[in-house]
């Protein structure tokens, strides 16, 4: 089982997606082969590669594809392979699509020819890359938001069907709406194919993942939820983020059983469908702490190993989930092997 390869990895957030600026200085500089070495000699056995379009698209030059920006790839494709790490491709930015701004771009799941250039990229993709084997996955779109998956469903058929023509065997990683909720699974057309696999992120207890995200109406509630322990500021939380409270109280505590309970949609699809999951992501934000951090992502691993479940960890380099310090070196042994590695 394909999946068997790819048991524990590590997210690339912040090189060629999610950057302020997409220059040649910053692609050159952000990610190296040292990088990738120090990810294989922490005993992790992938890397997932978040991508935006504009890299290899110009949306004033639709369906002509920049080499320069492939050429970026090609290389992370050699240095995995040099360093025995399979690879994750994540298409995090689609043409006419964001996760980050769906009320304003959307046109992917409404417009025919832009729903042609996302096929055609992938197809691009398939056509460069058909000569690899296990070591390169597709994944066809980060975290959709489409409430109801009809749409998507259709929209990442005919992906799969554009890629199929290339590439029989290439291994498709398909993902849910609501974010890529465990929830969103249960959506999801169901293949026979054994080479489409599914996959979900897993951030639960977002209290605790995302504590003073300054993306999120938690950034200024001054609260700091440990791991385990029970909801910590539940009065400040109450009154400034009700929404990610829900029915949590002062009660609840934050621990395995916790995480266990919220796999459970995750748990139910396995069991429904008899497919393996891959988890994109996970993980815990570097103002929870160090050791918070450690014990929340060995719980979760512990979890993810107990339901055959793989998975690669956001992040190895910035993004507040930073699995590496200023220097370089990672935060700490323990953090690494939380996550699966074995330094």
């Amino acid at each position: 089982m394909i999946l068997d390869k790819y048991r524990a990895g590590i997210n690339l957030g912040g090189w060629i997606s999610q950057c302020r600026e997409m220059t040649p200085e910053h692609i050159a500089s952000f990610i190296k082969k040292e990088n990738i070495g120090q990810i294989a000699a922490w005993g992790l056995d992938h890397v997932r590669l978040p991508f935006d379009y504009p890299v290899l698209e110009d949306d004033g030059n639709p369906f002509v594809y920049k080499e320069n920006g492939f050429a970026v790839i090609d290389k992370l494709i050699a240095w995995c392979r040099e360093f025995n790490l399979g690879l994750v491709l994540d298409m995090h930015k689609a043409p006419g699509y964001s996760f980050g701004n769906y009320k304003t771009e959307n046109a992917l799941f409404t417009d025919e020819t832009t729903l042609n250039r996302f096929v055609s990229l992938w197809c691009g993709f398939a056509e460069r890359y058909k000569n690899e084997g296990d070591n390169v996955i597709f994944e066809l779109l980060n975290e959709i938001v489409d409430p109801h998956g009809d749409t998507w469903n259709k929209i990442a058929r005919k992906a799969i069907e554009g890629i199929r023509g290339v590439d029989a065997d290439r291994h498709i990683l398909l993902g849910g709406p609501h974010y890529n909720s465990a929830a969103g699974l249960e959506t999801l057309e169901i293949y026979s194919d054994e080479r489409i696999l599914y996959n979900f992120h897993f951030y639960e207890p977002f209290l605790f993942t995302h504590q003073r995200a300054r993306w999120t109406s938690l950034k200024d509630t001054g609260i700091v939820q440990p791991y385990p322990g029970n909801v910590a500021g539940i009065d400040i939380l109450k009154e400034q983020a009700p929404d990610h409270l829900g029915s949590m109280t002062a009660e609840t505590v934050f621990d395995f059983a916790f995480l266990e309970e919220r796999l459970a949609p995750a748990i139910k699809f396995m069991n429904k469908t008899g497919k393996r999951l891959y988890c994109g992501e996970y993980g815990a934000i570097a103002l929870a702490g160090t050791e918070n951090r450690v014990n929340y992502l060995q719980d979760k691993n512990a979890l993810f190993d107990k339901y055959k479940i793989s998975r690669a960890y956001w992040n190895y380099k910035g993004l507040d989930y930073s699995s590496i310090d200023e220097n370089g070196e990672a935060v700490s042994p323990e953090l690494v092997r939380a996550i699966g590695g074995k330094i």
